[in-house]
């Protein structure tokens, strides 16, 4: 799908925003929410601790592809990553990326019978990195407008293929 190098880019935009809206189908409806990212490496695969009971489940269950977008407005870093979703309850997984800010979520502990993960396993997407300086866009913006092209406003890249 996409080469180490590539996906330590992703990893490079993603990591430090932390978390994604998450999207899934109810029905006929798009849902989402956010979601924190657990992990410290980049893959292809997104984790993300669950409520097994919970809706999004429920949803990836039904119809796994998902959607996880990343905004850094400020940078003007944007990812879009779809993928298949699939719920998961791995004592050895919830362990390894268990912290204090997901037990707030869980008052019960990493024991609790609702604990799991949110595997994604990313196989398309799509990133946009303008971070140069306001200054610099702006004149890219009137240089293109005087001479009636589209503005050169940074990388963009899409990747991947469907499943």
């Amino acid at each position: 799908m996409s080469s180490p190098e590539h996906k330590q880019k992703i990893w490079q935009m993603i990591k430090g925003i932390g978390t994604g809206m998450l999207s899934t189908r109810h029905g006929d409806d798009l849902l989402s929410r956010p979601m924190t990212l657990v992990q410290d490496e980049y893959d292809g695969t997104l984790w993300f601790f669950t409520d097994l009971d919970s809706d999004k489940v429920f949803e990836a269950e039904g119809d796994n592809d998902v959607n996880v977008s990343f905004s850094d407005p400020a940078n003007d870093v944007y990812v879009s990553l779809t993928g298949i979703g699939k719920p998961i309850k791995d004592k050895a997984l919830i362990d390894k990326y268990w912290n204090g800010f997901v037990g707030v979520w869980f008052p019960e502990g990493k024991d609790s019978p609702n604990v799991g993960m949110l595997e994604i396993k990313v196989n398309k997407g799509e990133h946009w990195d303008s971070s140069s300086s306001k200054m610099v866009k702006s004149y890219k913006m009137a240089k293109a407008k005087l001479k009636g092209e589209m503005p050169d406003m940074g990388e963009h890249e899409a990747f991947g293929s469907s499943k």
